[in-house]
């Protein structure tokens, strides 16, 4: 991949409220995280790979119900409800949060990224066991009004 294509997608991303970017030509790929490194990586073509078999889905992985909010992953990372092993959760189920409360924190290229409340309301679930790998966009939480 040519380097004045990374120069100027890394321009891109300062300018904008990206924080991760992956591209992919031919063979050659590349992904900038911000305020991470550019790393080119070699992609394989891709193996005939079998359908996975569905899981039954869990009763905490369930869509949120009628009228709930869901609160998702905004970033790739590892999933922990508390600070530190050592201290208690951010939220419980049942718990009142208000909008910029923090919820959980998302480690994600060493960096702990805490992940607020983009809105007020009760927790009626929690979508994801603690030290757990999470994906952008991943539902977290389900909030009520």
């Amino acid at each position: 991949m040519d380097i004045r294509k990374v120069k100027k997608l890394i321009e891109m991303m300062e300018e904008s409220d990206i924080s991760e970017i992956e591209i992919k030509e031919g063979e050659d790929s590349v992904r900038i995280t911000r305020g991470g490194a550019v790393v080119p990586m070699a992609v394989p073509a891709p193996a005939a790979v079998p359908a996975p078999i569905p899981a039954a889905p869990l009763a905490a992985e369930m869509p949120a119900a009628e009228g709930g909010h869901l609160v998702r992953a905004p970033m790739v990372g590892t999933f922990y409800r508390a600070p530190s092993p050592s201290s208690p959760p951010f939220v419980e189920i049942g718990d009142r949060v208000s909008e910029g409360d923090t919820l959980c924190i998302i480690e994600s290229m060493k960096m702990m990224n805490h992940i607020k409340a983009d809105r007020s309301g009760k927790l009626e679930a929690i979508l994801v066991n603690n030290e757990t790998p999470v994906e952008f966009d991943q539902p977290l939480f389900t909030l009520s009004d």
